[in-house]
């Protein structure tokens, strides 16, 4: 950490020292903390303006006062400082900038590649598996109502591999219509190749050329008295033909996305709706960090630029409000993404109603996060006082274990602040070397982790630990602290109520050595067991995860004569641990390297 500078920033002696280039600038305070990334067409210009105006905003006012220290990055044209604005703001998140927080990647549906017959399926992550990927989509929802109308219009497969790979008859999808049962060769591989060709054309979103093609096919069944498979034809052109009409935007020949924002109390809510190929594919609501004194203008701008720095930039941008050097803006976005984009804000029509519609959609969204911002308020207010707190805290920790007779303990932490829960901040641990079914020491082990780093100088310490459990893990906790010499958090257990029943929570007071029961209708205990829930949910599904890899990897590694190389073979074989128990010895057998009596002694392991 630096140390205070001995005289203040001269901000106009530094000023005669800038280029007149393009370029970024970055404001740091006395202990070298990031303030405020900007850009500048001009930086000599840009960053005098803010020291040689006589008065300015409060809120840059307020900014100007703590800077201690100003770098800069000279850059060839002011599109490539829009660009590298951007990225630093996303990377470093400097506490006086706009900051859109929104970490999750966005999912597609997936239409696998290179086998007979391909599956559609949700997919979220990196897009390198072979097939073709057509989204983002707003949602998860989005994706999976989507993939609920292929199945009803295309039937195409969307079961896993290694779920296709070991089927003796058709599966419950076959028997209410919505699969063609390729996995027991019920449909030939061309014809299915149609279905999944037609799928193809409707997400392109040419349901127009998918309705014709059918219709034409549906005239030619009819012409060869082919009447069963006309009224297949016919029904599935009806479907089409309602859904088209229920979600086609028309005249939006173009890519799309209105986006929408309001202000009120300090917190804003930007609201997007997104439509490609002429389908609306829903909205999606974010509320970005949000700085003193900031208008919608300035909002949009920052949004525009940060959403689209990593993500498939649609034609055509609809924005509630004019944003400065939308121009710019908008040729840094197509180069980006290799075609034209148009930013708008003046639109009539359609277009104007679906702004209309992303206004009312950020309102309600930002009345409802306000009302829940103001109970979530309420409910922190309460715990100080049950507590006897000087003032709520800042931070809330909740600890808890999870496993199965002793198989595979997992711990989870999870973080709750004023604004709810702080999912980065989550973290799991894997417990090893401790007697099986010991909770105290599980919980030992990973509290002695966690807060090791505390002890440390690194990471944030918490104001309140809630532990999982009653005195007995409560004293865990506090040997811990005491151990690693970590002070100024306050521990409490959470024992669960007679009969278990929800609201009858006993609060054990570790300082105190009291217990408290606040009750069901208390919001203090609200906020406690919503903490402790998320925990709990936390900790069994790391658990689960751990505890099926173990049994992946355990049984097979415990045969003798199956190494790393034998075992892989077999689950790609058989597309997992499933389909290996699946299988007989005759068909184990004929996997490369598996003898008869290899594959009898695996058999034997798989069958006890």
């Amino acid at each position: 950490m630096q140390s205070a500078p001995s005289v203040p920033f001269d901000g106009k002696a530094f000023v005669r020292t800038l280029p007149s280039s393009p370029g970024v600038y970055r404001y740091f305070d006395a202990a070298g903390e990031l303030l405020y990334v900007g850009k500048a067409g001009n930086l000599k210009k840009r960053v005098g303006s803010y020291f040689l105006k006589p008065r300015m905003e409060p809120r840059i006012a307020a900014m100007i006062a703590q800077i201690a220290r100003c770098e800069i990055t000279v850059t060839r044209t002011e599109g490539e400082a829009l660009l590298l604005e951007s990225q630093l703001i996303k990377s470093l998140k400097p506490r006086y900038n706009i900051m859109l927080r929104d970490d999750k990647s966005y999912p597609y549906i997936y239409l696998s590649g290179g086998e007979d017959f391909p599956r559609l399926a949700f997919h979220r992550g990196a897009r390198n598996l072979p097939g073709r990927f057509f989204g983002p989509y707003p949602s998860a929802f989005a994706v999976r109502e989507s993939l609920n109308l292929m199945q009803k219009l295309f039937k195409v497969r969307q079961c896993e591999d290694s779920y296709f790979r070991n089927r003796s008859r058709p599966c419950l999808q076959y028997q209410i219509g919505r699969c063609t049962a390729p996995c027991v060769g019920l449909i030939d591989v061309e014809t299915y190749r149609e279905d999944v060709r037609h799928a193809e054309m409707f997400l392109e979103g040419r349901s127009s050329a998918v309705i014709d093609e059918l219709a034409a096919a549906m005239d030619a069944a009819s012409a060869r008295l082919d009447f069963e498979r006309a009224a297949a034809l016919r029904d599935q052109v009806a479907a089409l033909r309602k859904l088209q009409a229920e979600h086609h935007v028309h005249g939006a020949s173009a890519d799309m996305d209105v986006i929408a924002c309001r202000i009120e109390a300090d917190q804003a809510c930007v609201s997007v709706l997104f439509f490609r190929n002429g389908i609306s594919l829903g909205t999606r609501d974010f509320f970005p960090r949000l700085p003193l004194d900031a208008t919608p203008a300035d909002l949009l701008a920052q949004f525009v630029a940060q959403f689209y720095l990593e993500r498939p930039v649609p034609r055509e941008l609809v924005l509630g409000a004019p944003i400065a050097e939308a121009e710019l803006l908008a040729q840094m976005l197509a180069e980006q993404s290799g075609h034209a984009v148009a930013i708008k804000t003046r639109v009539r029509g359609e277009r104007a109603q679906f702004l209309q519609l992303a206004e009312r959609n950020a309102q309600a969204a930002l009345t409802s996060r306000l009302a829940s911002r103001q109970t979530l308020g309420a409910r922190f207010a309460d715990l100080a006082r049950v507590l006897e707190l000087e003032e709520p805290p800042r931070r809330i920790e909740c600890f808890d274990i999870s496993h199965t007779r002793g198989e595979a303990t997992v711990a989870s932490c999870v973080v709750f602040g004023p604004e709810g829960p702080e999912k980065s901040h989550y973290r799991r641990f894997n417990i090893a070397g401790i007697t099986p079914g010991d909770d105290y020491a599980a919980m030992h082990q990973a509290l002695t982790r966690r807060f090791r780093k505390v002890a440390e100088g690194e990471g944030a310490r918490p104001d309140l630990l809630l532990i999982d459990g009653g005195s007995g893990q409560v004293a865990q906790a506090l040997d811990v602290l005491r151990e690693l010499g970590v002070d100024g958090v306050r521990v409490v257990g959470v024992a669960k109520g007679p009969g278990r029943r929800a609201g009858e929570e006993t609060l054990v007071l570790a300082d105190a050595g009291r217990e408290l029961h606040p009750g069901s209708a208390s919001p203090a205990l609200h906020l406690v067991a919503a903490v402790r829930d998320e925990a709990h949910r936390f900790a069994i599904g790391g658990h689960r995860r751990r505890r099926e890899k173990a049994r992946t990897q355990s049984v097979l590694e415990e045969v003798p004569g199956i190494g790393a190389r034998r075992r892989a073979a077999l689950l790609k074989a058989f597309g997992g641990l499933a389909g290996v128990e699946a299988a007989g010895v005759e068909e184990l057998s004929r996997i490369k390297g598996i003898d008869r009596g290899l594959a009898e002694r695996i058999y034997a392991a798989l069958h006890g």
